[in-house]
């Protein structure tokens, strides 16, 4: 089935936006009213994963960081096999459809919490955020267009664990870069299995293939409550 238009779909190329760069400017120098900034708090729901530094971004309502049941795009496949959120950022900075875009530094463990601030506007009144799990192959935490809420309000989401697609699940300390794991006796590798699914899905967890306990670093449901407001 042939792509939606970028009117109607995020980037699907590098190469796309930079064709349509003229498009993208007279869309940024509409009106796009009074500025507000907001605290975007991510709270760490698992038992047992880290997330890698965040990507949040504030943006217009045509953007989708993926497409569920479609290939990741590179910058978000990179994203959920390293960490690396600099070429996601690249792309969306160079979009002209995001007000702003802010990358952590540092991994949020287990049960832990972080805070951004970001600014929107009506014409880009919409949230996502993104983080690779760790240790997964390509597992990573999103949401995807969510509503910021009116000044002096606040809003709450959950958000999920997805399958990049472009990775075999193989949960091995080869393959999965990170810091010290118990399982690995030291940091993981940056073996790329191949192999992946090839589409955006849902993740199913972990499941004791490889060398990664799954009684441990196992989750269900939701694994992250992301909590936003007006900042003070």
């Amino acid at each position: 089935m042939q792509h939606r238009s970028l009117s109607r779909r995020f980037i699907i190329s590098t190469c796309a936006v930079l064709a349509a760069a003229s498009a993208f400017t007279a869309v940024a120098q509409q009106g796009n009213g009074p500025q507000v900034d907001y605290k975007v708090e991510v709270i760490n729901l698992t038992r047992g994963q880290t997330f890698t530094p965040l990507l949040v971004t504030a943006h217009n309502p045509d953007i989708q960081l993926f497409d569920y049941g479609q290939a990741a795009l590179p910058q978000v496949a990179t994203l959920a096999e390293t960490g690396n959120v600099a070429p996601l950022a690249d792309l969306l900075n160079g979009s002209g459809l995001a007000s702003s875009v802010v990358t952590g530094s540092g991994l949020t463990m287990y049960g832990k919490r972080v805070a951004f601030e970001i600014s929107a506007n009506p014409a880009r009144d919409r949230l996502s955020l993104a983080a690779m799990l760790i240790p997964t192959n390509d597992a990573f935490v999103a949401v995807r267009g969510a509503r910021f809420p009116a000044p002096g309000k606040v809003a709450a989401y959950y958000a999920y664990a997805y399958d990049a697609g472009s990775e075999r699940n193989d949960e091995a300390c080869a393959s999965i870069p990170g810091p010290n794991f118990d399982e690995c006796g030291g940091p993981g590798g940056g073996a790329a299995p191949g192999g992946g699914e090839g589409f955006v899905h849902v993740h199913n967890g972990m499941h004791n293939r490889g060398d990664f306990d799954a009684a441990r670093r196992d989750w269900r449901g939701p694994v992250a409550l992301v909590v936003v407001s007006t900042a003070r």
